[in-house]
């Protein structure tokens, strides 16, 4: 699949992370991408260098983590040369990101409408901030408090946390994907050009999966409750090992629980009528991990890694470079 994407267009006006990624997308895949900056010192990202980067480039890894495989190119729209040079990109181009402020696509004259004039099958794909309140400026961690993922993530003792990645920016790069996915099939069909429209915010609330419908169908306010999964248990409790690493575990049904068990000898637990039933295992899930607890720790990590894979049952492991962690390391 690497150059599925071979012979398509795709000129980059976006920055920052959300557009950006999408055009990154494309080039990966083989498509020709061109990314247009200002020339004022180009995308913002550009300078958004970690303590230890060296700034004798204007490449940090912020940058280059959503902008490889791209050509790149400077314009200034409010110069008529520039613009000439720009509106022949768009002719040969199958799409155009774009994630501009609100009105400055009409100040620059690149409206979807403007745009399909100069040409008329492209896919015009625009990245906003709110559907709420299109004046307002959207930053990502923004976005994460008034939306909620803030308000459920950390744990009880930790306040509200931002995911330690722009969470929101990246759901909204996949749906704009999908949308251009899409729009590409429909002119294969048609041979007509199509408007993908997404939204921070939009994106961010269709994103709440479960946790929305728990409040609309249970009304269930959710809480922070570390890395626990609000409908299932045990899934997210990490347990501490003979060796003191540790492990989470991801029990999805009655099945899997029960193989849990028959790999830490705790057969009555199959059972006991508070773990029968996974809605169960959630009501007396802090009695679950307290005997779980119990077991895990008088075996080290790997005897449960490789006693897992025997009896068929594979907890999730903290990411590989948890190997790395001191032995008596505590983080979670």
């Amino acid at each position: 699949m690497e150059n599925m994407f071979a012979g398509l267009r795709v000129l980059d006006l976006s920055t920052v992370l959300a557009g950006p990624s999408v055009g990154t997308f494309f080039a990966e895949l083989g498509a020709t991408v061109i990314k247009v900056e200002n020339p004022q010192g180009g995308d913002v990202t550009r300078t958004w260098r970690l303590k230890s980067e060296k700034t004798e480039t204007n490449v940090s890894a912020y940058f280059a983590s959503v902008n490889y495989k791209k050509s790149y190119l400077s314009l200034d729209f409010s110069l008529e040369t520039d613009r000439l040079q720009l509106d022949d990109l768009i002719r040969d181009a199958d799409v155009v990101l774009v994630n501009f402020k609100e009105g400055d696509d009409t100040k620059f004259r690149l409206t979807a409408n403007e745009v399909q004039a100069i040409k008329p099958d492209i896919i015009y794909a625009s990245i906003k901030g709110f559907a709420s309140n299109p004046n307002r400026i959207a930053y990502d961690v923004v976005l994460q408090a008034e939306c909620g993922f803030m308000f459920m993530n950390g744990n009880d003792t930790s306040g509200p946390l931002k995911m330690p990645v722009a969470l929101i920016d990246v759901l909204a790069a996949h749906q704009m994907k999908e949308g251009i996915l899409c729009a590409l099939i429909q002119r294969l069909k048609s041979g007509l050009g199509s408007v993908v429209r997404v939204t921070l915010e939009q994106a961010a609330l269709s994103a709440l999966m479960n946790q929305a419908s728990n409040y609309l169908m249970a009304g269930h306010i959710p809480r922070p409750e570390g890395s626990l999964h609000p409908n299932i248990a045990p899934y997210g409790e990490t347990f501490s090992c003979a060796d003191e690493r540790q492990i989470v575990l991801a029990i999805g049904n009655n099945s899997q629980f029960a193989k849990l068990c028959e790999c830490a000898s705790l057969h009555q637990l199959v059972s006991d009528s508070r773990f029968s039933t996974n809605q169960n295992r959630v009501v007396h899930r802090k009695e679950l991990a307290a005997i779980l607890q119990s077991a895990m720790v008088k075996e080290v990590r790997d005897y449960w890694m490789k006693g897992s894979l025997v009896q068929g049952f594979q907890p999730v492991r903290f990411a590989q470079w948890m190997r790395y962690f001191p032995v008596n390391s505590k983080r979670r």
